[in-house]
């Protein structure tokens, strides 16, 4: 079962939820139904020392390889 994030519109809260089929979803802070999906990004476990891995390998530049997007 995927985790989604949520943003509540009635207060602003942003939440994680386990959604089980097309349960409803509520606002864990005021219990408000009134809440929209937002883009999630996933993350991704490569062994140590895989290109691009972010220990080991050639260099540790961090999440994009040494000297890529520059996120460190």
């Amino acid at each position: 079962m995927p985790i989604y994030e949520y943003h509540c519109l009635a207060c602003g809260e942003a939440f994680e939820k386990l959604v089980f089929g097309q349960a409803p979803v509520a606002c864990p802070g005021c219990a408000s139904a009134d809440v929209a999906r937002t883009l999630s990004v996933f993350g991704v476990k490569s062994a140590p020392g895989a290109v691009g891995g972010s220990q080991g390998g050639s260099g540790g530049g961090g999440c994009c390889g040494p000297g890529g997007c520059g996120c460190r």
